[in-house]
């Protein structure tokens, strides 16, 4: 990781954009105000993107895990399911309130 200020860096701001796409360096902006940024290549940025959906996606199947256990669930039939089709979320919702086998 490198830090630099605006200064240095505008003079050189090829050599640090190569430091980030070919040696993997993150390099950190430093500005006044502490309004800082971040330069990091293209294939960092993606992987810290998917690491970051995979989180939140991880945590909503945790979420739903612990829902499971505690017995907040909907059980419905593939004709009740069929018959859902094209309905409103609110219409879902009321739906689904009629057809709870365990409730908190």
């Amino acid at each position: 990781m490198l830090a630099v200020n605006y200064s240095t860096l505008r003079n050189n701001l090829k050599g640090y954009c190569d430091k980030a796409t070919d040696d993997n360096e993150t390099v950190i902006v430093t500005r006044k105000d502490e309004k800082n940024v971040v330069i990091l290549s293209l294939e960092n940025f993606n992987m810290l993107s998917k690491a970051a959906r995979n989180t939140a996606y991880l945590n909503k199947i945790e979420k739903s895990r612990q829902d499971i256990e505690k017995g907040r669930t909907y059980t419905f039939t593939i004709d009740e399911l069929f018959s859902m089709e094209n309905i409103t979320a609110t219409e879902m919702q009321d739906i689904a309130q009629q057809h709870i086998y365990m409730c908190y």
